[in-house]
């Protein structure tokens, strides 16, 4: 068994282990020779791929772009096989996301390096296969770095039918990450599932408002596969020129935060190296610049000051500035006297004067748990699903409650509506919502009341054409314990059917 501190080649310290899964092991290091921190995988005999880790690493050594991972060593002849590689410090695309989204141009530009960086490994016949937001890095020294591209697949024993298609898909799932903190994939992430409609994951814009339309259809071409106008992105070639014409904008740091407590051994310390789990964060290892050293410098020489004119005009300037100044101070007290009476000329009192916001309350507002939900259809017997209704309060956007499906957008004209009713368990009052609908665009209502029948709640807010998450804020706070988001027509077509999905509700207010 390797040990800390244990060398190998008589040039590389064994630092600190990182990772080890499966017999594969990943150890910060330093390369004594060239004084550098590198990246080495070490193997246990029982490691069945040694051999193609070993030839996925040499293959991807010979890729000529500074943004995939450099190979400077790869070697099964000696009783230890190891690989070395470059040591990577920096933000992964899931530590950039940790506060939300990026805005768009920054989402396509950073996403578009990593397509082209994939574009030149394709060009040696080399693929990731397991693109996920931990292996696009923001570096530290201000690069975009994809890592693992090669010896990822080795190392889990991947292979694919059309290496192409997956990596563009890949390509597809970062840009939908970038623009919305989600991830569409079937990998388990730090970020939060995708919400799923009708088997898909929804569509960018569908989950955050002011995602361009462009990007949107690139996103739906690479991760889905879905025609578009043009085609599907089936190439990570493809993928790069469809970005080729975005400002490359430098990703915003995440704010440093305060230090997290060790991981149990066994698991990763860092991501963005290779064959590590997402969950695991970046480790953001800033060099600090040291400031140069200035000694002070002496004080200057004054030199003297001529002697002062006692002469009559100087006398009579001084008189004429001292006449103006008094004469300004006497205006500036007038003014000041008259701002401070009221409009029939009376001084107001200084403890009964307003103060701007003064009036305006600050209400510190808090999430509002349901106590349960249930689907509601006041018109007709019809149950709207109840045995579902709980998905759109249990905190998992990946979950959901649809309507019945309806022959046509008009709830096959048996109906108004119907809606998703909340039961908060006693009267709250309710300043704001956030719905995350489902596929589609719908008409709706929010009404709240005191009792569960539809003629004793009151319509406070509606809207048409919503679709993906909609933050709404009440005109005026509303008082009751049933909340119901009623759909009212057209709804959107969903299967063949249509229906009205909500993955999930949150409401915000006062108890």
């Amino acid at each position: 068994m390797i040990e800390p501190g244990a060398r190998l080649a008589n040039r590389y310290r064994l630092d600190e282990l990182v990772s080890e899964t499966d017999g594969a092991a990943l150890w910060k290091a330093t390369d004594e020779t060239l004084a550098r921190l590198v990246a080495v995988w070490t193997f246990a005999s029982e490691f069945a791929r040694t051999n193609e880790v070993v030839r996925a690493a040499r293959s991807a050594s010979r890729i000529a772009d500074a943004r995939v991972t450099q190979v400077f060593d790869a070697d099964d002849s000696g009783p230890t096989t190891y690989v070395v590689q470059e040591w990577i410090t920096g933000q992964s695309l899931t530590d950039l996301l940790a506060q939300g989204p990026l805005e768009p141009e920054r989402a396509a530009g950073l996403v578009a390096e990593a397509a082209e960086a994939l574009t030149a490994a394709a060009g040696a016949g080399i693929y990731h296969l397991c693109l996920t937001p931990g292996k696009l890095v923001w570096s530290t020294g201000g690069a975009v770095k994809v890592t693992g591209i090669g010896v990822d697949a080795a190392l889990r024993g991947m292979t694919v039918a059309d290496p192409a298609i997956t990596d563009a898909q890949g390509l597809g799932r970062l840009l939908y990450a970038a623009l919305t903190a989600h991830w569409p994939g079937p990998e388990q992430t730090a970020l939060r599932p995708a919400p799923i409609v009708s088997g898909r994951p929804c569509e960018p814009s569908q989950i955050r408002a002011g995602i361009p339309a462009r990007l949107n259809e690139i996103v739906c071409r690479a991760a889905f596969q879905a025609p578009g106008r043009e085609g599907p992105l089936s190439t990570a070639k493809s993928f790069a020129d469809a970005l080729a014409d975005v400002p490359r904008l430098v990703p915003l740091p995440v704010a440093e935060q305060s230090a997290a407590p060790q991981p149990a051994r066994g698991t990763s310390r860092m991501s963005g190296q290779l064959g590590l789990p997402d969950s695991e964060q970046v480790q953001q290892r800033s060099a600090v610049r040291s400031e140069s050293y200035q000694p002070p410098r002496p004080p200057r020489r004054r030199a003297a000051a001529p002697p002062r004119s006692s002469s009559l005009t100087n006398k009579i300037l001084v008189g004429a500035v001292a006449l103006l100044v008094f004469v300004a101070v006497v205006l500036g007290a007038w003014s000041l006297g008259a701002n401070m009476r009221g409009p029939g000329g009376i001084a107001e009192d200084p403890q009964n004067a307003s103060v701007p916001g003064e009036d305006e309350q600050d209400v510190e507002l808090t999430v509002l748990s349901p106590s349960s939900a249930s689907g509601f259809n006041p018109e007709t017997s019809d149950d709207e699903h109840s045995d579902k209704a709980h998905l759109a309060i249990d905190g998992d956007s990946g979950t959901a409650w649809n309507t019945q499906g309806y022959n046509d957008a008009e709830f096959g004209k048996l109906k108004s509506g119907v809606g998703l009713m909340l039961d908060m368990g006693a009267e709250v009052e309710i300043h704001e919502l956030d719905v995350l609908f489902g596929g589609g665009s719908y008409s709706y209502q929010i009404r709240v009341g005191n009792q569960a029948d539809g003629s004793a709640l009151t319509e406070v807010h509606a809207d048409s054409g919503a679709s993906g998450q909609v933050g709404i804020k009440l005109d005026e706070p509303a008082m009751g314990r049933y909340v119901v988001v009623w759909f009212v027509a057209p709804l959107s077509q969903d299967g063949g059917k249509y229906r009205g999905t909500i993955n999930e509700v949150e409401l915000r207010g006062m108890q």
